[in-house]
């Protein structure tokens, strides 16, 4: 009598220890290399700066970062009135982040008076 042949028809490889390891850090890598080509892919916006030539002699002198902040402040006006005053300088007039850089406007991009309270 013949008998029938066996087959195994339920054999699945299961990786273990460092075959693991390695399909693990494998799929790592490929996620890692997703992640910074898709980040690197988008169109780069330009943030607005008004001129360095702009700022007083007051704060020519003052660090590179305090420049680069007056300078933004200046030139993103709408979006620094839309921050609250966050440094407890409200008691003395601040209604906005706006307000401790600039004391008086004098219209689009035109700073008349600034304030020095961001200096510090």
């Amino acid at each position: 009598m013949l008998e029938p042949a066996k087959t195994d028809f339920c054999a699945v490889s299961v990786p273990t220890g460092r075959a693991k390891m390695k399909r693990g850090s494998f799929i790592l890598l490929v996620l890692l290399l997703a992640l910074v080509a898709s980040s690197c892919s988008g169109p780069k916006e330009e943030v607005k700066m008004a001129p360095a030539t702009q700022l007083p002699v007051s704060l020519q002198d003052a660090p590179v970062e305090v420049q680069e902040a007056y300078r933004f402040a200046i030139a993103n006006k709408e979006l620094l009135l839309a921050i609250p005053c966050f440094c407890g300088c409200n008691g003395i007039g601040h209604a906005s982040n706006y307000d401790c850089y600039v004391a008086e406007d004098g219209g689009p991009g035109q700073v008349t008076e600034y304030d020095n309270h961001a200096v510090f």
